[in-house]
């Protein structure tokens, strides 16, 4: 069965570069972001991970846990940490999980479940389809999963401004528009007719269309 927003985020237990985890516990009552590679020592995998380490300090302050998972085993893990520092100027400091035996891929539907055997003797391109970020909310559903292709290296800073979204909208009664930006104007949810959203917003509002109607940001 597919994974679909809002679902439930599979629960799993797996060894990491930082120890052994359990996915539900290591999110806690925060956020989560799961992103996956096809293989360690892949290049555009490589930047990603340095990309993600010098960000790590934005995603802590919006109480998010970042973990990356590789097909591949922890002492791989290990050595390519040191190759991502070469490369980026800064070491991992999260956890990497060694899914080696395909089992969270195969559970994330990022690969097919009837394929057999381990990560041993695959290539990059045989897991081609285990570079997906899944987001997921301290009610432990998927908020958001993206698919990439190998050749184009993720945007942390688009997700960063997702999870500002999600966590407004949480929040407010509220939706935001194409290409917003934290602090920005939002749009009031259609749900919400005038009466409430009077009270809601006394200082009023701006009406685009009966339908779209844009206020300030309510967290500033």
């Amino acid at each position: 069965m597919s994974l679909r927003i809002n679902d439930i985020a599979p629960d799993f237990k797996a060894k990491t570069s930082e120890g052994d985890i359990s996915f539900h516990n290591w999110i806690g009552d925060g956020w989560g972001v799961l992103f996956s590679h096809p293989k360690d020592f892949t290049p555009v995998c490589t930047t990603e991970l340095g990309s993600l380490a010098k960000l790590r300090p934005e995603f802590d302050k919006r109480n998010v846990k970042v973990m990356g998972l590789s097909v591949d085993p922890v002492a791989d893990h290990i050595k390519w940490l040191d190759d991502i520092k070469d490369v980026c100027g800064l070491k991992p400091n999260y956890p990497i999980i060694a899914d080696e035996d395909l089992r969270i891929a195969k559970l994330y539907n990022m690969l097919q479940v009837d394929i057999e055997g381990s990560s041993e003797g695959r290539t990059a391109m045989d897991n081609k389809t285990v570079r997906t970020v899944f987001i997921v909310g301290p009610d432990k559903r998927i908020k958001l999963f993206l698919t990439y292709p190998m050749t184009t290296g993720r945007n942390f800073h688009e997700l960063l401004r997702v999870i500002d979204s999600m966590q407004l909208t949480a929040k407010h009664k509220v939706a935001t528009p194409a290409d917003w930006k934290k602090g920005e104007d939002v749009i009031i949810v259609p749900a919400v007719k005038d009466e409430e959203a009077k009270k809601l917003y006394p200082n009023g509002w701006e009406t685009l269309k009966p339908y779209l109607r844009k206020v300030p940001d309510p967290s500033k």
